[in-house]
């Protein structure tokens, strides 16, 4: 964890992260934390918060937690408030919650449809909406949303989770022009294959396995590490001239 600070020190600096409770979020609240920023987890597993942070501040940095529904206007709204009277501003708000339901284009319900984009997408337009109206204020900030490579690219039984991640793609572009004037970067991360809880249960299978890998040009998977660090450097100073850009870490996946 001490590599963290080594090259991103964010010591003091205020983030705000999604879907914290487990997988990519809960490893970028670790790194995050490591490199000296307050970091507030947000997810609607209450139990798994108060884990994360008993596990983060037991290491001597500082973390807490809201347990809610991003999808909740009245929750958002809650929780920037109460940590702008707090702490008075945020610096970085990283847009993580997601939902992936693997389905055929034939076999999905409206129930499906609205779920993936209510999450990904609507909840991501939001939640920045309502965290860049703290950021503004200080004529900074770092926005941070979680696409995919599926926002670039399709696959089968996916059609819902790649609009949504392509939408997220689009808006960051849309937003990052719309709030330079208000020196408020935001950028987006694509992920390729890593194994988190999301996809565990598919990584099972050695016939999926062997097919992501062997599609691979670094014929591995990604790791949770590797993403936050890719998080951790747009939060950081050396990315101050960095906005409306998605930063693939997929082992190369959008190369071919």
């Amino acid at each position: 964890m001490e590599i963290y600070k080594q090259f991103f020190d964010l010591t003091d600096q205020i983030v705000l992260i999604t879907g914290a409770s487990k997988g990519l979020g809960k490893g970028m609240a670790e790194a995050f934390a490591a490199a000296g920023a307050k970091v507030f987890l947000i997810s609607r597993n209450e139990k798994q918060l108060q884990e994360n942070v008993s596990a983060i501040l037991s290491r001597g940095s500082r973390a807490s937690f809201f347990a809610g529904d991003v999808n909740n206007i009245d929750f958002v709204h809650q929780v920037v408030n109460e940590i702008r009277e707090k702490e008075t501003r945020i610096d970085v708000l990283i847009n993580n919650a997601g939902v992936v339901f693997p389905k055929k284009a034939f076999d999905i319900s409206v129930e499906d449809w609205d779920s993936t984009i209510e999450t990904n997408l609507k909840s991501v337009f939001f939640f920045s909406q309502t965290a860049a109206q703290v950021m503004k204020e200080r004529s900074a900030g770092r926005i941070i949303n979680i696409s995919s490579i599926m926002g670039a690219v399709g696959d089968i039984s996916l059609s819902t989770y790649c609009a949504s991640k392509g939408g997220v793609m689009q808006l960051t572009k849309a937003l990052a022009l719309e709030w330079a004037k208000y020196n408020i970067q935001v950028n987006a991360i694509g992920p390729g294959y890593v194994e988190t809880d999301m996809n565990h249960d598919a990584f099972k299978d050695e016939h999926f396995r062997n097919y992501i890998l062997n599609k691979t040009p670094l014929r591995r998977l990604g790791t949770i590490d590797e993403i936050a660090g890719a998080a951790l450097f747009l939060a950081s100073p050396v990315a101050a001239y960095i906005t409306g850009q998605t930063i693939f870490v997929d082992g190369g996946w959008t190369a071919q």
